[in-house]
């Protein structure tokens, strides 16, 4: 794992694969898998394919938040039934929730693109983008912290 991380990249990384195949769970977990090189393999990218549009278009929960809580879950979850990992587990996605609320208001897809409801717009593209930056953002702020990794910008 590295010894720094720098935001900037990051968010590049995640927004150009936004913008080049990957949906927003997918480029989530992407950018945190190569910009920490993470231990990860193609098989957590395929596993959020049908996050995105809130479950496949259902209208839940948004794939940005799914995606990072997904890295969230593979650097501090817990592996064994029974390991008491899984308190602090939820209290880094609580952490993690709480600030994309914040940002934005929820974290359910329906509600983050009520009024966007073209999915090739390009206004609905660049709101999701901004999802997809905060994202990205706000897991490796937890990260970082948890793992004493030095954050540049």
């Amino acid at each position: 794992m590295v010894q720094s991380i720098n935001l900037d990249t990051l968010r590049k990384d995640a927004v150009h694969i936004f913008h080049n195949g990957f949906a927003c769970s997918e480029s989530v977990i992407y950018a945190l898998r190569k910009d920490f090189e993470l231990d990860i393999s193609d098989d957590a990218i395929a596993m959020s394919t049908g996050f995105p549009w809130g479950l496949g278009g259902v209208g839940c929960i948004c794939g940005a938040v799914a995606g990072a809580t997904m890295c969230l879950g593979f650097l501090f979850g817990r592996r064994t039934p029974g390991d008491p990992s899984i308190t602090n587990c939820h209290v880094l996605t609580k952490e993690f929730g709480d600030a994309m609320i914040s940002k934005f208001g929820s974290t359910c897809c329906g509600k983050l693109i009520a009024g966007y409801e073209d999915r090739n717009s390009p206004e609905r593209k660049a709101y999701c983008t901004e999802i997809v930056e905060a994202a990205v953002t706000e897991a490796a702020h937890i990260i970082c912290r948890e793992l004493g990794i030095k954050e540049e910008k």
